[in-house]
């Protein structure tokens, strides 16, 4: 049960003044569905203003307070097509127009009535031979209102909310934080020097830069950290049961290659672990098309020869059927009983699919999330693969953990290789296995770095390329068409592409239904769509052998990482690939060394340490583009400077302070249910 303590945090936005039905939409874009996510919405940047008497003392484009008298109204000719401007002077007589466009002009009459002084706040530029303000910030009656915007917090907005409307709820949001009892341990505490809970987050919407926002971002970092140790605390309690395989099932696979010194290594690892009780938590992180597939699948035959059962879990349906295929073909001499479920299956077909998995008739069950479900019930569950481990969240992963009768052995995979420094951060203490070699006969794709200007000679050379038989990926920054018009949009590249192309085209982003995001995959998948136009939805699990060009537009806003894994998805087959990065004309030095590394290298595990070294504070690793950063508070930068404090103080806090029982534990717990890492304290009762 959550802490009576923390239900004003958890209460819904709904609860403060001014959020109706209508309010509560943009608050959700944004991920705002609690007075909690409102006092953690922490301001991007500051806007530092400067109070002057008299125009003529500002610079253009600087953010200014200043008096102004109204002394005309200005509507457009043609309503609705132009600017509506208010004519207005300061105490020198100097003229600024302040500019409303749209729906802004009704604001505009009731704010500035003509012959009265007001304060303004903005930024001043120029139109012409006219200073003006476009959009004024705030426009205020007495000056003492504005003393308190000097340094004034700008927060990420959705349509429909504005910085005035957000501030006020961030300040009633504030008003309702209760005092929580420290839970970073005491040295650590007073040697930072760092404030309360409380009056941290007061202080981080007033300062991007003090030690209130590394306190918070320690915060985040200690409740992970604890989690994940309580996981691991958890998996050496339980008692699992050593699998001891013999060997016969392994010896029949047909492989199509000699499989790499990495793939022997890992395999021995995972054997090692499997013949120990305590279960298994082991992490496979291999770069794209390291062959994974082949070591899971060792893996699983192993639980199979020693009579159990074996899981595997796909992040998506399609990534699902292409394991079950891949799987079934490799296995298929040993005579093991492969099924796939998934949300699909319905009726008779289900009801056979459980009874075979009750009854032990299925060794080894590859599927969606729909392999959760209460209903589906194992004989007996040894080992559970799970197939991109980031894109579940651990109460999922350890829902299925508990299938067995014993605990299974857990066998994590990522293809997005993380830096050492940052495993630590993302998956605990688990042990790790690297596949660090690629399988023979792989060829390197060849990686070419175009201007976005020759766009058109670049459609060109995919008409070609789909004219002799062949495959390719456009993958796009972004899905809809931003205020910003460089930013090419998936929709419009798509119909573009669709008049030179017709129905050999489809399109795939996030914001499709499922259903109609699943058939466009496997129009392409199956080569009746020759040209898949895609957001980075494409990034994992989608195996097409026969694509073998990929065109990456606007390639320097995507983090290494992304680009590393996008590029992964040609080069599948026994054909040349290439991939195109595209690029823009403004070109950051950082941007240029990362399109360099990219044609230089296809050594994901040196690109992520590059990606590391170039993005500094940046995003972690590409997962923010793509929704999946692993932190919401804690930057790469704090990830780096606070994990090992936060790690070694949850570990003594385990090790030394009584675990959650003593009084730090307890404040512990309320770290926990804050940060809705619980699932660490309901292994706990549970245990």
């Amino acid at each position: 049960m959550r802490p009576d303590i923390l239900n004003p945090l958890f209460a819904e936005t709904e609860t403060l003044d001014g959020v109706g039905p209508k309010m509560a939409r943009p608050l959700e874009k944004l991920g705002l569905t609690r007075v909690k996510d409102i006092a953690y919405h922490l301001p991007e940047r500051f806007v530092t203003r400067r109070a002057i008497a008299s125009l003529e003392d500002a610079s253009e484009g600087e953010q200014v307070i200043v008096a102004l008298t109204t002394t005309e109204h200005r509507a457009p000719y043609n309503p609705g097509r132009g600017p509506y401007r208010v004519m207005a002077q300061d105490e020198a007589g100097n003229i600024c127009a302040l500019t409303y466009f749209g729906r802004a002009s009704y604001t505009a009459k009731k704010q500035l009535p003509v012959g009265e002084k007001r304060w303004v706040a903005g930024r001043l530029d120029r139109y012409g031979d006219t200073l003006q303000i476009v959009h004024p910030d705030h426009v205020e009656k007495d000056s003492a209102a504005h003393l308190a915007r000097m340094n004034e917090p700008v927060y990420a907005l959705s349509e429909g909310l504005t910085q005035p409307r957000l501030s006020g709820l961030v300040a009633q949001a504030l008003e309702k934080l209760p005092d929580l009892p420290e839970w970073i341990e005491p040295g650590q505490f007073s040697k930072s020097d760092w404030p309360s809970w409380r009056d941290a987050i007061h202080l981080a919407h007033k300062d991007m830069h003090g030690p209130a926002r590394d306190r918070l971002a320690y915060d985040e970092l200690l409740a992970n950290s604890l989690a994940l140790l309580l996981v691991r605390a958890d998996g050496r309690r339980r008692r699992g049961a050593a699998l001891k395989g013999d060997g016969k099932l392994r010896d029949r696979l047909a492989l199509p290659f000699e499989m790499t010194g990495a793939q022997k290594r890992s395999i021995a690892e995972i054997e090692g672990d499997l013949q120990q009780e305590a279960p298994m938590l082991r992490l496979l992180q291999g770069d794209v098309g390291s062959g994974k597939t082949v070591v899971a699948l060792n893996a699983m035959l192993i639980a199979v020869e020693a009579g159990r059962q074996a899981a595997l879990l796909a992040p998506t349906e399609i990534l699902a059927r292409q394991h079950f295929e891949t799987l079934q073909a490799m296995a298929a001499p040993t005579g093991a009983e492969i099924a796939l479920l998934t949300g699909r299956a319905k009726g008779r077909e289900r009801e056979g699919l459980l009874m075979g998995l009750m009854s032990g008739a299925i060794d080894i069950l590859v599927g969606t999330h729909a392999i959760f479900q209460d209903s589906v019930a194992y004989k007996d569950l040894g080992l559970v693969v799970i197939d991109e481990q980031h894109r579940f969240g651990v109460a999922q992963r350890l829902s299925l953990a508990a299938k067995g009768k014993r605990a299974p052995h857990t066998l994590a995979m990522t293809a997005t290789p993380i830096p050492r420094s940052l495993t630590l951060a993302q998956y605990g203490e688990m042990d790790v296995s690297r596949l660090d070699e690629l399988p023979p006969g792989r060829q390197a794709i060849d990686t070419r770095v175009v201007a976005q200007d020759r766009i058109e000679d670049v459609v060109a050379g995919v008409e070609r390329h789909l004219a002799s038989g062949q495959q390719a990926y456009w993958v796009c920054p972004m899905v809809r068409d931003s205020e910003v018009d460089d930013i090419a949009a998936a929709e419009a590249r798509y119909a573009a592409l669709k008049e030179r192309f017709g129905d050999d085209i489809v399109l795939v982003h996030g914001q499709l239904r499922p259903e109609v995001k699943d058939a466009a995959m496997e129009r392409f998948a199956s080569g009746a769509a020759k040209l898949l136009v895609a957001t980075t939805v494409i990034e994992v699990g989608v195996d097409v052998p026969s694509a073998t060009l990929m065109v990456i537009e606007q390639a320097e806003r995507f983090g290494l990482a992304q680009l590393h894994q996008l590029r992964g998805r040609v080069g599948r087959g026994s054909e040349k690939s290439v991939c195109l990065l595209l690029r823009g004309s403004e070109l950051s030095e950082t941007g240029k060394k990362r399109l360099a590394l990219m044609r230089e290298t296809q050594d994901g595990f040196r690109i992520a340490e590059e990606d590391l070294e170039l993005r500094g504070g940046g995003e972690l690793l590409g997962t923010r583009q793509s929704g999946e950063a692993a932190f919401r508070i804690a930057d790469l930068e704090q990830v780096q400077k606070l994990l090992p404090a936060a790690h070694a103080d949850a570990r003594l806090l385990i090790d030394r302070d009584g675990g959650l029982t003593s009084e730090r534990g307890e404040a512990a717990r309320v770290l926990l249910y804050l940060f809705e890492r619980d699932w660490g304290v309901q292994l706990l009762r549970g245990g």
